[in-house]
């Protein structure tokens, strides 16, 4: 019985981990691309293999220890903790909808 609850887990958290990478992937596409996310025109990320990252932004850096909720509330709405942000509102403005921001936070999550 032991025996099959450790498989158990181990089945469990290897499909958390392979949907987590599959939003982060998803993220990464959303952060890529002109007619989504388009992040990439203005920020620059450390330790990622990406081409013609912006400068207008600030460096995305260590920010896989920034909580989710931080990072989610970032892209919905940057105003509220920087009403001077020239990022968008991507939520507020429904420029993104709620699964293609967590798919962003998964990404940012990956951030070294």
């Amino acid at each position: 019985m032991k025996r099959l609850l450790i498989v158990a887990a181990t089945v469990a958290i290897s499909a958390t981990t392979a949907v987590a990478g599959d939003l982060a992937k998803e993220g990464e596409k959303i952060f890529m691309t002109k007619k989504l996310g388009n992040c990439l025109a203005c920020h620059a990320v450390n330790g990622k293999s990406v081409n013609g990252p912006g400068s207008f932004g600030p460096k995305l850096q260590f920010l896989s220890s920034w909580p989710e909720q931080a990072l989610y509330d970032k892209v919905y709405d940057p105003y509220t903790t920087n009403p001077i942000s020239a990022m968008p509102a991507f939520g507020k403005n429904g420029l993104l909808d709620d699964n293609q921001i967590k798919a962003v936070v998964a990404f940012l999550k990956t951030i070294k």
